[in-house]
């Protein structure tokens, strides 16, 4: 029987839609709608022992679309139709648009097939947010 830790609470699963600009800590449950693969450095028979890779995923729910960045080892998780859950996500803007990312802090996990239909007319990485400074008169 594993014991369960205190303190540890149960995630508050956040809807694809309500990610908004400079947000973190979301965990929410998304299919893999396309996955390209956008940097690939170093050969595993190369003097770098490290790999780097980096591909843009859609994801979704049953509210909306948003583009995530997966990091080496997140990106052969990240295969099309699979269910995943991204635990501690975080919102990083990408010349003015959101990018969902999971780094050391979060995790990202394959789960059993979600049995939602993403809403793939909202698309929340084509909004694009303009950083304004606001002057007090």
């Amino acid at each position: 029987m594993a014991e369960s830790k205190p303190g540890l609470r149960k995630p508050v699963f956040t809807k694809v839609e309500q990610l908004r600009p400079g947000t973190g800590g979301h965990t929410l449950t998304v299919k893999v709608v396309s996955a390209k693969m956008v940097l690939q450095k170093g050969r595993a028979d190369g003097p770098q022992v490290r790999q780097m890779k980096i591909a843009e995923c859609l994801v979704g729910d049953e509210t909306g679309l948003i583009i995530f960045t997966a990091r080496n080892d997140q990106v052969d998780l990240m295969q099309e139709g699979t269910t995943v859950i991204l635990r501690n996500a975080k919102i990083d803007m990408f010349k003015g648009s959101m990018r969902l990312a999971v780094d050391r802090w979060g995790r990202v996990e394959v789960t059993e097939p979600a049995d939602f239909t993403v809403k793939e007319d909202n698309n929340l990485s084509l909004i694009e947010y303009e950083l304004v400074n606001v002057v007090e008169e």
